[in-house]
């Protein structure tokens, strides 16, 4: 052994424990000494507020002169909102026969005829449900969105992939656009893109573009190295070594960043028609400021059908073997439905007949008021004994504490888990939010978002791993994930406030349900992804279920599991601002307040900022941690 070995505490006689647990105590000990001291009370007229409003105020004065907007701005609006036009035009002009004919048979030529049965009985449905303008809107609003999300995602992406200099430069950016609250950004895309279809969908983009980015990115880093490695040997290039090795691949990956930013995008367009961006987000929000889910719950469901019908067809193609050619029986169908759509056209009106509508108004207004008489006592109990025993205690801890000490800590826990780099990127964020003036307010908000994380990565991977080991499960589980993803958060607000009230427990509630599906398919993913030959091999070997599992399969998908904590991480934070609306107070309702009343817009902007850095901050810890892997010398002597 060398006697220039590093020197640990069990080389000393002392437990692997006892360095950690004698720092903790120290924590503990400061605590107690200099609590209620050095703490940042949240100042509503602090100056960074105002002047951050007054900016606004300059810029809405000065937009029709300057020329940031006469030649750039303007054109990228125009451009967005004439591409708008075209994909709604082209839709009203098919009308509902001509849609129906052919989604159905883009669906038979995707996945078969079981496919295309579902892709007609969903674009049936937007009109059933009495539905059908708004879902025409909705769907062209959804299109533009993701096809410039994809022609800009995926080729960053790829290049992210294939360069590790790449991915650290865009990777803040992407924090950025993910973590920011949605309401954040809507009053500056209205100030700098007016009202309507464009800004809406811009603001689809910025929240659609990362996953496309990020996964696209996984899945080109997670070719394997000897494929590629044998392609240039053969003599490829660079170019043909991409499209013939990569991408196909990386197919199945990416076939599931598609769907995340269909996803995202289709989560996007609630919120996006608060700055009058046109489709279903419109009767969502006319059912919340009436208080009546019966009006909300059918444009969620249409929301949601929507998602599952171009979930399936993307799936169906992403599965599709790149040289199978088409079977003759689907070819005819595919081209029987397709004519019969376009030849009804002309024949059937454009609009879906009224008479055809079903209304659940009442019934569902029926439903939601028996849910909550009784299951008021059971809801009451559960939200007093979260409140009490964990929300309360971690809140009041945060809070009292001194900010350095906080600071400290943050520092020593990421110092420990991540690396010295990510542990100084932890400590610069929670400086800039110090010097922010919202110490107090992100204090209360991790609360929330460390309360809801846990809970979000522990059922994500009991569902993920379940979903990876059992076809069955995956198939039933599936339609409830793009459910849950895709039905708007304003839908199940409205019931949970019914059932919780107005506290944060409602919060959590939310960000449960919105951050557990992306975990649950990357983790799903990732076990998917571990080579059969591994797997087989550690079989053969006599490795029982739970030994495969903690052995194998879970160290193998450790980069897709730390990707779904970091979305895990993401998504919650992006519900906050949702948050702020059902009482979580904190950051979510100083962003919330900046939007809507003129004079706090420099509280909320900057609300929104801390936001950001407090998720940079928790995507640090988690990314770092992949990184950091013990030299062989450590792990020798550890």
């Amino acid at each position: 052994m060398s006697s220039t070995a590093v020197t640990t505490p069990s080389r000393l006689g002392l437990p692997r424990w006892a360095a950690p647990a004698g720092v903790a105590v120290l924590f503990v000990a400061a605590y107690l000494v200099f609590r209620g001291s050095g703490t940042l009370p949240h100042d509503k007229e602090a100056p960074q507020f105002l002047a951050v409003t007054e900016l606004r105020e300059w810029i809405d004065d000065h937009r029709n002169d300057n020329p940031l907007f006469l030649y750039f701005l303007n054109y990228i609006r125009l451009f967005v909102g004439q591409l708008y036009s075209l994909f709604q035009t082209t839709l009203y002009a098919l009308g509902w026969p001509g849609i129906t004919g052919v989604m159905g048979a883009l669906a038979w030529l995707a996945g078969g005829w079981r496919i295309a049965l579902l892709a007609v009985g969903g674009v049936s449905a937007f009109g059933v449900l009495g539905l059908w303008e708004s879902s025409v809107d909705t769907l062209a609003l959804v299109g533009v969105a993701v096809l410039l999300s994809l022609a800009i995602g995926i080729p960053i992406g790829v290049w992210a992939g294939l360069s590790a200099r790449t991915r650290r430069a865009i990777t803040p950016v992407l924090d950025v656009m993910q973590i920011m609250p949605t309401f954040a950004y809507l009053a500056p895309l209205a100030l700098f893109f007016h009202i309507g279809a464009p800004a809406g969908a811009i603001a689809t983009m910025i929240y659609a573009i990362p996953p496309a980015i990020r996964i696209t990115a996984l899945a080109i880093s997670s070719v394997s190295p000897t494929a590629v490695e044998a392609s240039t040997s053969l003599g490829a290039t660079r170019r043909q070594t991409l499209f013939k090795v990569y991408l196909p691949l990386a197919r199945s990956t990416m076939a599931l960043a598609i769907n995340q930013t269909i996803m995202m995008a289709l989560s996007m367009v609630v919120i996006a028609n608060l700055i009058s961006a046109p489709g279903l987000g419109g009767d969502i929000i006319r059912g919340l400021s009436r208080a009546q889910v019966g009006i909300m719950l059918p444009a969620g469901v249409a929301i949601v059908i929507m998602a599952v019908m171009l979930d399936r067809m993307m799936m169906a193609v992403a599965r599709r073997d790149a040289h199978a050619k088409l079977r003759r029986t689907d070819l005819v169908g595919a081209g029987v439905l397709g004519v019969a759509g376009l030849a009804l056209i002309p024949v059937l009106p454009p609009i879906w007949p009224e008479s055809l509508t079903v209304n659940v108004v009442a019934e569902v207004n029926a439903a939601v008021s028996w849910a909550e008489t009784s299951w008021y006592p059971v809801t009451t109990f559960i939200k007093d004994v979260t409140s009490h025993a964990l929300l309360n205690p971690l809140e009041s801890l945060l809070t009292a504490a001194p900010w350095w000490l906080v600071a400290l800590a943050v520092l020593s826990l990421a110092w420990r888990v991540s690396g010295t780099r990510p542990a100084l990127i932890a400590l610069a964020c929670l400086l800039g939010i110090a010097l922010l003036g919202v110490w107090e307010h992100t204090m209360q908000t991790m609360t929330t978002v460390a309360v809801a994380v846990l809970v979000t990565l522990l059922i994500g991977l009991l569902l993920g791993v379940a979903a990876a080991r059992s076809p069955c499960y995956s198939a039933i589980q599936r339609p409830l994930l793009d459910a849950a993803q895709t039905m708007p958060a304003f839908v199940y607000l409205l019931p949970a406030l019914a059932l919780f009230g107005t506290t944060r427990f409602t919060a959590i509630f939310a960000s449960i349900i919105y951050a557990v599906p992306p975990v649950v398919r990357l983790v799903e993913d990732g076990i998917k992804g571990v080579p059969a030959t591994v797997v087989e091999a550690a079989a053969s070997a006599g490795s029982t279920s739970g030994q495969l599992l903690w052995k194998v399969q879970l160290p193998m998908a450790r980069r897709a599991i730390l990707l779904a904590a970091n979305q895990g991480i993401v998504m919650t934070l992006a519900m906050v601002v949702v948050g702020g609306l059902v009482g979580a107070g904190a950051l979510g309702y100083d962003v919330v307040a900046g939007f809507s009343q003129r004079t706090d817009f420099g509280m909320g902007f900057v609300a929104g900022i801390a936001t950001v850095l407090l998720g940079v901050m928790l995507d640090r810890i988690t990314q770092g941690a992949d990184t950091r892997r013990p030299s062989p010398r450590k792990r020798k002597f550890t």
